[in-house]
């Protein structure tokens, strides 16, 4: 895949998306839409994932000095 940037990913998945739901493609075309669909999805997934790991919150000490801790999701 030539996509190197997440928003470009997550607009042609979007466009794929569209396309789909117009129901006029054809059997052919869907499964070809389908199919760059899933290799977008797992782009945009792979960079979230990687988004998430680097992803550090700055936290003030009372010294005024900052530490980093690692992203935690909320539950």
């Amino acid at each position: 895949m030539a996509v190197e940037k997440f928003e470009t990913a997550l607009k042609k998945l979007e466009d794929v998306v569209k396309k789909l739901e117009g129901g006029e493609l054809s059997l052919e075309e869907s499964l070809k839409a389908f199919e760059e669909g899933v290799k977008f999805s797992a782009f945009c997934s792979k960079k979230l994932n990687e988004a998430e790991r680097r992803v550090e919150t700055l936290i003030k000490q009372r010294d005024g000095s900052f530490v980093t801790k690692p992203f935690e999701e909320e539950e």
